[in-house]
């Protein structure tokens, strides 16, 4: 039975020319790696279009039909044979996967992982410039011609928001119209991502120079070999069937009395954002922290996953690729990133203010009155270009629910119950990157309830926003009433919840 050396990376984001400017730089710098992209712009013919090319070109070209006259189902069905062709074959190393505009990679890295392919990035490709105009966007994607199926009902800046928030890479393109403030919005949208630039050298007579607002990084030298080609090679025949993956590519998020307990060495770092305000901005930045040394850069946290994502290849200060081809080959925990967006434990931005931008960190453990912050909603959600977070309600002390805006409209879902709400027995089902966000931030009465919520964008109103926000608590003395007092308040959010 053959087996594969084949590494992928998933490239995707709504800036289409960032996203193929990465794709052939990646192409460009590692020698045998293709790109597959299935073009989704064809569903409403019932095919979806599926090219392969190198860096000289098209290799191949086929059509893929369309599954449950859904297109991203027909995109997940044909996408992994294709790998494993690739893989079979033995002659390509690098499968770049470049998805198509409005595909969030969240469920193509889980399918990849899910049939046992070596995914070693996720990367999602950024023009600074377009950064507002796309989180300003509330139009539906369906009217701009970018809806992957006939029930998507995703907006431009909702999907433009997770491709960018759920990829620990972001490859950043030149952009002459790019000023200070797009650079700080998305430092603060991101804060943890590792920026690197797509044209990270400006070569002249062999000598790279900085250029734009990174470190630099060293040419390829002759005969270099991307890490993880020496690896071991991977049995993609017995992986778990890709089906086993939820339906749509347009996924979205879901006590004992105390939560601290042993935890993984990464369930820590997956939670900065459930302690407050006080959490450093920027943790762990990689190539872009002024300071960093080019020949290390990427030693930190993100990079402790490469050895076990490629088989142990060699350390980083022997990578001697562009930056975006270190990136690629970084190595990437599917588990890890899902934890991340998850409104219970995600990774939230800490407080900042650069460049007239700015991220308000609201932590607050009293609930919300119902009625008060569903009046307050329309202002809220307007009050910045991107909110996110995790609230509770008076009327539903149980239940942790997801705050999501952007575009000027917002999604409230619910995300199951609070951990304090549950049984001591059910507490071993639980994660444990979850129980340990929990620890992090439990407070003796009301465990892991509490108000998180996190505002950033340019011009941003601090005060008036934290006015708003206050307003909509319980007042002392609907507080005193206590919680059975509190589940007979008017049960203004079931419209939002469909209850």
């Amino acid at each position: 039975m053959p087996s594969s050396h084949l590494c992928v990376v998933i490239v995707g984001g709504l800036h289409a020319d960032a996203r193929r400017a990465a794709v052939a730089r990646l192409l460009a710098d590692v020698p045998g790696s293709v790109a597959l992209h299935h073009d989704l712009a064809t569903a409403a013919a019932g095919t979806v279009v599926r090219t392969i090319r190198d860096a000289t070109g098209i290799v191949s070209a086929g059509e893929a039909p369309l599954v449950n006259d859904c297109a991203c189902c027909a995109l997940r069905e044909d996408l992994v044979p294709e790998l494993r062709r690739l893989a079979d074959a033995g002659l390509t190393r690098l499968a770049v996967v470049e998805l198509w505009d409005s595909v969030e990679p969240k469920a193509m890295a889980e399918v990849v992982s899910a049939a046992g392919l070596r995914l070693t990035s996720v990367i999602t490709a950024v023009d600074p410039a377009l950064l507002l105009p796309y989180l300003a966007n509330g139009d539906d994607l369906a009217e701009v011609g970018l809806a992957a199926a006939a029930t998507d009902r995703r907006t431009v800046a909702d999907t433009f928001a997770r491709q960018l928030e759920y990829a620990p890479v972001l490859a950043v393109a030149a952009s002459e119209q790019a000023d200070d403030e797009d650079r700080a919005l998305l430092a603060q949208l991101h804060p943890t991502a590792r920026r690197v630039p797509i044209d990270a050298l400006d070569v002249t007579d062999g000598e790279a120079r900085e250029t734009n607002w990174f470190a630099p990084t060293r040419p390829p030298a002759e005969g270099w070999t991307p890490p993880g080609w020496e690896a071991d090679p991977v049995d993609t025949k017995g992986a778990a069937p890709a089906d086993s993956i939820g339906p749509s590519a347009t996924d979205g998020p879901r006590g004992g009395r105390s939560p601290g307990m042993a935890t993984g060495p990464d369930t820590a770092s997956g939670t900065d954002g459930t302690v407050g305000a006080d959490t450093a901005p920027g943790a762990g930045a990689g190539a872009d922290a002024p300071e960093a040394d080019p020949a290390t850069a990427g030693t930190g946290p993100r990079s402790e996953g490469f050895g076990s994502a490629v088989g142990g290849a060699g350390p980083w200060s022997q990578r001697t690729g562009s930056a975006l081809v270190d990136a690629g080959f970084a190595g990437f925990d599917v588990e890890a990133a899902a934890a991340a967006q998850h409104p219970a434990c995600a990774l939230l931005p800490a407080e900042a203010d650069e460049a007239g931008v700015g991220t308000l960190v609201w932590h607050r453990r009293r609930p919300f009155h119902p009625e008060r912050l569903y009046a307050a909603l329309e202002d809220l959600t307007c009050a910045a270009a991107r909110s996110r977070g995790r609230f509770w309600l008076a009327d539903r002390p149980d239940t942790l629910l997801h705050w999501d805006a952007a575009g000027g409209a917002l999604c409230v879902e619910s995300a199951g119950p609070w951990l304090a709400s549950l049984p001591d027995a059910a507490w071993d089902m639980v994660p444990p990157v979850r129980r340990a966000a929990a620890a992090l931030d439990w407070h003796p009465e009301h465990g892991d309830c509490c108000q998180h919520l996190v505002f950033t964008s340019p011009g941003l109103d601090r005060e008036g926003l934290e006015l708003l926000l206050e307003s909509c608590l319980l007042t002392d003395a609907e507080y005193a009433a206590g919680p059975a007092a509190w589940k007979r308040l008017p049960p203004a959010f079931d419209s939002f919840l469909e209850v």
